[in-house]
């Protein structure tokens, strides 16, 4: 889900030692190994021992795979081009099988765990731990009746929750994208930080963050859940539109009232927002748009208008006509957030800027925001949360 903007990946060779002392260990390394390594450039290090391999292969996501070189000492190593801030994933192939850098933290994305080094953006902190009040992040499970089966979502709870054991806060309901799960906006998104650092600069009100899995089946159900068809196929779009039926059962009818019977939720709907990246955008429109009655602010990140047919959104008629009457819409709904990222793929810039224009057009009140210089991942949804969680729950 990444687009590198660089060049040509370049061998490391003797290189390596020699400009050893201007890397350090990234980020998200596991503790106490030296490799990944990256510099102030963005350049990566890779080194992986594999001595009875014929051929090893670097495969960042979306980029090109290029060979590395064999070490006398076993190690095979490269070193790459700078490569643009944000968290990128790789694997590394050895002799045709994929393999997971063992000196990297995994990540579940792609529909799997995947080893993902990260370059710090320069001058940017606000998704970085600081030196504030620092929120908790707990598990969950529930019992669901619309799947038969026990949930698991992640809930951030806001720095002051424990101290002011009387007081109540609003509800973001935060979805992942597809091929992801609901440790993404923590693990990969830092949106726990992001919250922090906001409430802390006053630039956001205290809020309830909960992150649910995005999948969803009915009891006894075989469709697909993480993986399925191939999504331009009849099939998968079939498949989609039934999950996306089911998950909004799930999140109308159970997840909800759950959270508001746990937590000390201001239980109403000026007081509830949701949004989603790529497939939890889709999700979020398709859920708010019809549930009017639960959600007060809406936020689409990379994600579609949250049609079930893959056509364009008719304004007069689509979500029992909530865009028909753009005063009556925006007595109804505080915010309403469309973002995406410049160097996306055209499918997702197309069809966002198409609906924003739509939107103006028509006169519906919405903010529409672009990431400079970002595709269709983790730093686009970064930086989307920090812009739409500084605008929601405050006063019109």
């Amino acid at each position: 889900m990444r687009r590198f903007i660089y060049a040509v990946l370049l061998f490391a060779g003797t290189c390596a030692a020699q400009d050893a002392g201007q890397f350090k260990p990234a980020e998200t390394n596991v503790w106490g190994a030296e490799y990944p390594r990256i510099d102030a450039a963005g350049r990566v290090q890779i080194r992986i021992k594999a001595p009875d391999a014929n051929k090893v292969k670097l495969n960042f996501w979306s980029g090109p795979k290029v060979d590395m070189e064999k070490q006398p000492d076993g190690f095979w190593t490269v070193t790459t081009t700078p490569l643009v801030p944000g968290l990128h994933y790789y694997v590394i192939n050895i002799d045709g099988a994929d393999a997971s850098d063992p000196g990297s933290n995994a990540y579940f994305g792609g529909t799997r765990y995947t080893s993902a080094v990260e370059i710090p953006e320069p001058g940017s902190t606000y998704y970085s731990i600081q030196d504030v009040p620092q929120g908790q992040v707990r598990e969950v499970w529930y019992n669901s009746k619309v799947t038969g089966s026990w949930r698991h979502a992640l809930v951030y709870l806001p720095p002051d929750y424990e101290a002011n054991a009387r007081k109540r806060y609003p509800v973001l309901y935060l979805q992942h994208g597809g091929g992801e799960d609901e440790t993404g906006w923590i693990r990969q998104g830092r949106a726990n930080f992001i919250l922090d650092n906001l409430i802390a600069a006053g630039q956001a009100r205290p809020m309830i963050v909960v992150m649910a899995y995005g999948y969803a089946r009915r009891p006894n159900s075989t469709g697909p859940t993480v993986t399925g068809p191939t999504p331009g196929s009849a099939q998968g779009a079939q498949a989609r539109n039934e999950m996306a039926k089911v998950f909004e059962e799930e999140v109308t009818q159970v997840l909800i009232p759950f959270v508001d019977k746990t937590y000390r939720t201001l239980a109403d709907r000026d007081n509830r927002a949701m949004a989603g990246l790529s497939m939890g955008g889709f999700q979020t429109f398709h859920i708010t748009l019809n549930h009017l009655d639960l959600f007060s602010h809406i936020g689409g990140f990379s994600g579609a208008a949250g049609l079930l047919e893959d056509r364009a959104l008719d304004l007069k008629t689509d979500f029992n006509g909530v865009f028909a009457d753009p005063a009556a819409f925006a007595r109804k709904v505080h915010v309403l957030y469309l973002g995406v990222g410049t160097a996306e793929n055209e499918r997702f810039t197309t069809r966002i800027r198409g609906l924003h224009n739509a939107l103006k057009e028509a006169g519906v009140e919405h903010v529409y925001w672009e990431s400079p210089n970002t595709d269709h991942e983790w730093q686009t949804w970064r930086r989307n949360l920090k812009d739409f969680a500084s605008r929601i729950f405050k006063k019109k």
